[in-house]
């Protein structure tokens, strides 16, 4: 095995078993710097190595990348990343070439994007995860293989470094342990993005190859476009779903909820992460009783593509998130809505308000669910009892909503507004630390990867939460609440606490924003969140 401070781009084509194994992660703050608090890393199970690419770290993050059988697969398998490597630096790559060609040209190499990845932090500053390193194994391979304008040649060029399906199968895997954060490009002095780097070589390996992870592909896009839904989420089922949650809420709170869905001419259109109604509907119906409160003429769809604002094509693949954009957007536009409103979704806001921007023309304004619950506090619309809030809740940002999108301030005024013990993480706002579950990390659970992500990928953001309830651990009595508006974050939240045991030990709770907001209203007869009754 390379020594971690040996390791080198040319490294990434040797026959090594396991190029780097990870044994010295940083150290998580008290109480879980006490020995026996944390899970111990586990080997990968042998069984997996002849069959996945687990000579990079251990890791499976991709369970569709599997060996060739033949030396002839192999170079097939090299030949279409070498295509595909040669059309993402053509002008066919639709409004990322320039940013592309300036993060892969003009690097300084002053890792100064080091310190700011959390991957990189969290594994004890090992090489593997620098975040230029993946960076320089493509610049490598475009150098033996390509012309200065970026033409792939027939023969050797230069460049120290074997191409092998080793080299292109672990750079694959390797493009999967980057959040897609982009917490370095914010740090770069020069605004270079080696996020895109990482993200281009996903789109190779789906678009050219054929090759994603099965929960963002088969099991998310392609179910997706089947059914409506990422979660297999049928219309029937849906509108079953609304249906019990109405009877639901009136047992519960003695509220006549009635979801408006297929409402024509609606102002507001609320797209769902339909993972909500699945695993967290109290988030769904929380934001049914505020805009009911507040009287806003809205609307659910149960069109197919209507009811879920999931776009996972965002993480790996170009062509599936324009398709689902396009669906998305005739959707809203059948209706007549004035606005489609994205709710806690962190990259349904990216995909749905930025990304499809480019990708669909004659588009009904997108907008994000924050400014629109800031203006129902702040006008009064609401009638609050910030005391119902009274225990410690601190903030986690999602990456594509504040660093991204810069959606940063009516969250925390919402809070500060209701309830009473908010307290900050350090750092916060755009330089806050992803939640480990970034870019699909959050729903691949293939092998061992969920332990890559509860351990390392989310490790920071633990660290963090333990920071912001400092002092008041030790009191089990006392709920914490961990404010986490995204669905993608609060599956890595929901990770991280069973790993560590944190609810049962510590009383560590998380949810939304809309949930508090709901707790606080002054109409509310019992207690919103659950862990309050």
């Amino acid at each position: 095995m390379i020594n971690q401070r040996d390791l080198r781009p040319k490294d990434m084509g040797r026959s090594d078993d396991q190029l780097i194994k990870l044994d010295n992660l940083m150290p998580l703050l008290a109480p879980f710097d006490k020995p026996g608090m944390e899970p111990p890393l586990t080997d990968p199970k042998p069984a997996w190595k002849e069959k996945y690419c687990t000579s990079l770290d251990g890791y499976v993050g991709i369970d569709t990348l599997t060996r060739p059988k033949s030396k002839e697969d192999e170079d097939e398998f090299v030949r279409k990343f070498l295509s595909g490597l040669e059309k993402i630096f053509s002008d066919a790559n639709n409004g990322v070439l320039q940013p592309l060609l300036l993060s892969f040209e003009y690097c300084a190499k002053c890792n100064t994007c080091s310190d700011a990845c959390h991957i990189y932090t969290a594994t004890g500053d090992n090489e593997l995860y620098r975040p230029i390193y993946r960076s320089e194994v493509l610049r490598k391979i475009l150098k033996k293989y390509f012309t200065t304008s970026g033409k792939l040649l027939g023969g050797f060029v230069g460049a120290d470094i074997d191409v092998n399906w080793e080299t292109i199968a672990r750079l694959g895997e390797l493009a999967y342990r980057c959040n897609l954060c982009r917490r370095c490009a914010q740090t770069c002095p020069l605004g270079l993005d080696n996020a895109i780097l990482t993200k281009e070589i996903r789109k190779i390996f789906s678009q050219e190859m054929g090759i994603a992870p099965t929960p963002l592909h088969t099991k998310g896009t392609m179910l997706q476009i089947k059914t409506g839904s990422s979660t297999g989420l049928s219309k029937p089922a849906f509108l079953d779903t609304l249906e019990f949650l109405e009877e639901d809420t009136e047992e519960k709170f003695g509220i006549k909820l009635k979801f408006p869905v297929d409402k024509k001419g609606a102002d507001i259109l609320v797209l769902h992460n339909a993972g909500e109604f699945m695993a967290w509907p109290e988030n769904p119906v929380a934001f049914a009783i505020l805009f009911d409160a507040a009287g806003l003429n809205w609307t659910l769809s149960s069109e197919i593509m209507g009811y879920d604002s999931v776009n996972y094509g965002l993480w790996y693949d170009d062509t599936q998130a324009k398709k689902i954009a396009m669906m998305q957007m005739k959707v809203a536009k059948d209706f007549g809505v004035n606005r489609v409103v994205v709710a806690e979704c962190g990259h349904a806001h990216k995909a749905s308000m930025i990304s499809s921007d480019r990708m669909a023309s004659d588009r009904i304004p997108v907008e994000s669910c924050f400014p629109l619950l800031w203006d129902m506090v702040k006008s009064k619309r609401l009638i609050l009892d910030p005391s119902k809030n009274n225990f410690p809740v601190t903030l986690h940002d999602p990456c594509n909503v504040v660093r991204q999108m810069g959606i940063v301030e009516p969250q925390r005024s919402i809070l500060k507004a209701i309830a009473p013990q908010f307290r900050e993480m350090t750092p916060h706002g755009v330089d806050n630390y992803c939640c480990g579950g970034g870019s699909g990390f959050a729903i691949m659970n293939s092998a061992n990867f969920p332990e890559f992500r509860t351990q390392v990928a989310s490790r920071m953001k633990f660290n963090q939460i333990l920071g912001a309830f400092k002092g008041t651990m030790e009191n089990t009595s006392l709920p914490k609440y961990i404010c986490a508006p995204c669905s993608n974050c609060k599956g890595a939240m929901r990770g991280i606490l069973e790993h560590y045991d944190a609810t049962e030990k510590f009383n560590l709770q998380y949810g939304g924003i809309v949930e508090l907001m709901v707790n606080a209203l002054v109409s509310m007869k019992k207690p919103f969140l659950e862990f309050l009754e």
